[in-house]
């Protein structure tokens, strides 16, 4: 079985920094613990903003600068960058939600060998986490797309929940 591990914007400025909160600190071990563990490719997404950030739609709508590409907010999680790097694993640097090179990169894989299952795990559940979980389920609808949802945190327990409840009726697994 082809499995794949997707851990989604596990960035200092969401776990600790600017947008940070008590959940997100609380999903890391969760997550470490998840990538050692996983049996199959991991790949990683990065939310990558530039000084120009305020002046964007959605700087206007989240007026916070965060992410801003080389800022230590912007780097993952330093064990979590660890593995990464020692895994030679592929990071997706992203200016929206959704990461349209992920969904590109598996869609590539996917046509020359079966993926059967891309689970995801990360920061924010109820941005990013949903986002990209929704366009791999649009790009590769007969791959079972998984959340963990121990492994995810959203800007609020309640938007966590909303957007677990709206993967599942899309018919992503939530576990």
């Amino acid at each position: 079985m082809s499995r794949m591990l997707v851990v989604v914007d596990m960035q200092n400025d969401f776990i600790d920094g600017a947008l940070g909160t008590a959940e997100a600190v609380a999903i890391v071990p969760k997550v470490i613990e998840k990538i050692k563990g996983f049996k199959g490719q991991v790949l990683y997404t990065r939310d990558t903003h530039d000084d120009s950030y305020m002046d964007s739609l959605e700087g206007q709508k989240l007026p916070v600068p965060h992410c801003v590409y080389k800022t230590e907010g912007w780097q993952l999680q330093p064990e979590i960058g660890q593995l990464a790097r020692e895994a030679g694993s592929l990071i997706f640097d992203k200016p929206t939600f959704g990461s349209l090179g992920l969904a590109g990169c598996l869609s590539g894989i996917a046509k020359v060998a079966k993926i059967d299952e891309i689970e995801l795990v990360g920061l924010c559940t109820d941005i990013c986490v949903i986002s990209n979980a929704l366009l791999l389920k649009a790009t590769l609808p007969e791959t079972n797309i998984v959340v963990d949802s121990s492994c995810c945190a959203g800007v609020t327990p309640g938007s966590h929940e909303t957007a677990l409840q709206a993967m599942a009726a899309c018919q992503v697994e939530i576990r």
